[in-house]
């Protein structure tokens, strides 16, 4: 059996990076799980509450976000990192 890759969360004014596994369905729900509070409503990229500042790496969207994201933002509840990712929470 082949494992899913896992990637790390620098989450900017948090000393430990956190991991990401390919089960999880979202980086929100990473963070939540690590006890970091995010601000977020939706969770299904339609209202944009949980955007946050993407500044090192790559994420990829389980669902196209119908919220309007501007370059250097991601929607934290429907997306997961492919590479290790640095992020700043508003």
């Amino acid at each position: 059996m082949v494992e899913k890759p896992s990637f790390l969360i620098q989450v900017e004014n948090i000393e430990k990076p956190l991991e990401h596994v390919a089960s999880s369905s979202s980086i929100l729900e990473t963070l939540e799980q690590a006890k970091v509070e995010v601000p977020y409503q939706c969770r299904e990229g339609f209202c944009g509450a949980c955007r946050a500042t993407l500044i090192e790496g790559q994420t990829q969207y389980s669902n196209e976000p119908l919220a309007f994201v501007r370059d250097g933002e991601v929607l934290l509840c429907c997306s997961k990192p492919v590479s290790n990712i640095k992020i700043k929470l508003p």
